[in-house]
C-alpha cells in the first residue's frame, strides 16, 4: 500500500507565506502544509466556477487554525480537529497553523493552474503599480 511521511515528502511550494509538501498516493493528494503568514488566498481561486475552489478536502489540523469560507458560512478548525470542507470554498490561512490534507488528484490538477496562473498576475501586478 503507499505511504508518505512529511519528512519524505517533496517540497513543491516555498513561499513567504507557506510551505506545502505533495505526494499522490493512487489518486489522492497527501498535503503537509504549514503556514507562515496570516493570508487570505480568496483571490487566487478567481476563474474557478463562483471563483471558489472545486477541490473537496478532508484533512487534519495538527496545530493552530484553518478557515474556509462557503457561500453560506465560515468554518474554522482549530489543532486535533478532522474536517471535511465540500467543494465551493475559499481558504483562510493563519500563521502558525499546521496540516495535512487529502484531496482528489484529478480535481487539484485542475485547480493548480488558475491558481499559479493567479499568483503569477498578482506578482507581475505588484512588480508593475500603476
Amino acid at each position: 500500500m503507499p505511504r508518505t511521511s512529511k519528512n519524505e515528502a517533496p517540497i513543491l511550494v516555498d513561499e513567504p507565506p507557506i510551505e506545502g509538501r505533495y505526494v499522490d498516493l493512487d489518486g489522492y493528494t497527501v498535503g503537509f502544509e504549514t503556514f507562515r503568514l496570516d493570508a487570505d488566498p480568496a483571490p487566487l481561486f478567481r476563474g474557478l466556477p463562483d471563483d471558489r475552489c472545486q477541490l473537496p478536502r478532508w484533512g487534519y489540523v495538527i496545530k493552530g487554525r484553518v478557515a474556509f469560507r462557503l457561500a453560506e458560512r465560515e468554518e474554522t478548525y482549530e489543532a486535533g480537529d478532522a474536517y471535511y470542507v465540500p467543494p465551493g470554498h475559499t481558504p483562510i490561512h493563519y500563521a502558525g497553523a499546521e496540516i495535512i490534507e487529502f484531496s482528489p488528484t484529478d480535481v487539484l490538477a485542475q485547480t493548480i493552474p488558475v491558481v499559479m496562473d493567479n499568483l503569477q498576475s498578482a506578482a507581475v501586478a505588484a512588480r508593475n503599480p500603476g
